[in-house]
């Protein structure tokens, strides 16, 4: 039966999500179950196409990438695929009518990973963090809003921002393994290899901006989303302060983290804040 295989790609998609992220996995259990698992398939679907491009670096990655894309497509054509995960994503891509030009716009930010390095316009910048984390905002809401046009129109630009915040900020965070090891810069007209204060407070400055925006729209989302997202916030909100804090040079040459126990203890608090309506 179909059935036990959907179970089984859907397992697979939130084991994806929580060997791969776990405050992002934090986040997703604090969602209703109602909607919980259809956010690990979306999940699921864009760290696969991310690994492609960011780890198998002993393989063909334009191969491994467009074979994947093919997969992709018949996925969502056909409403079924032997690779469990694309069979988890087709599933909430069909039953939320999600966009097929978000998905496209995701997997052309992805390729674009295959070869560009450096980002030096701001054009550019803005094109690849839209499809990159935008797009991903964008079907999250969809799923948020059960597929509802109106509250997913009125919803769409605070989860853009809220989508582009949290991709700065890794950015940011993963400052050395992007350039030192992929060799890729995507701040346009900030010199990495001398990162000064002023630097990093402008880009500090625009994401704090983003959040901003992004907070307005998480108030206004359905119960069932809204303690899940607003945790997602605080969580890189404390990690944008952490950046804040921190040196350039040290940015540069370790990756900063927030430790699991204040993880745990935003967590505590989110949920004080939620129970008290105080978002």
């Amino acid at each position: 039966m179909k059935t036990i295989f959907d179970q089984v790609s859907y397992q697979c998609s939130r084991n994806v999500t929580i060997s791969y992220s776990t405050s992002f996995s934090l986040a997703v259990k604090m969602l209703a179950p109602s909607i919980r698992q259809d956010i690990y398939n979306i999940y699921g679907f864009v760290r696969f196409a991310d690994e492609i491009v960011d780890t198998f670096h002993d393989f063909d990655k334009a191969s491994l990438f467009d074979d994947f894309e093919r997969q992709l497509h018949d996925a969502l054509e056909n409403g079924i695929s032997l690779n469990p995960v694309l069979n988890s994503f087709q599933h909430t891509v069909n039953r939320y009518q999600i966009d097929r030009d978000l998905i496209d716009s995701f997997m052309n930010s992805m390729r674009l990973d295959l070869n560009k390095k450096v980002y030096s316009t701001h054009e550019e910048y803005k094109e690849y963090i839209y499809g990159s984390a935008d797009v991903v905002g964008l079907m999250c809401l969809q799923v948020f809003v059960k597929a509802d046009k109106e509250k997913y129109e009125a919803l769409k630009a605070p989860a853009m921002a809220l989508g582009s915040a949290f991709q700065k900020v890794n950015f940011l965070r993963d400052l050395k393994a992007d350039y030192d090891e992929l060799n890729r810069t995507y701040f346009p007209g900030t010199n990495l290899d001398k990162l000064d204060e002023a630097s990093k407070i402008k880009i500090v400055k625009e994401i704090e901006d983003d959040f901003a925006k992004g907070y307005a729209g998480i108030k206004e989302l359905p119960v069932e989303a809204r303690f899940g997202v607003y945790t997602a916030y605080r969580y890189y909100s404390k990690l944008l302060q952490k950046l804040k804090n921190t040196p350039p040079l040290e940015i540069k040459n370790a990756r900063i983290r927030v430790p699991n126990y204040q993880k745990f203890g935003l967590l505590a608090r989110s949920y004080v804040n939620y129970r008290l309506n105080l978002l």
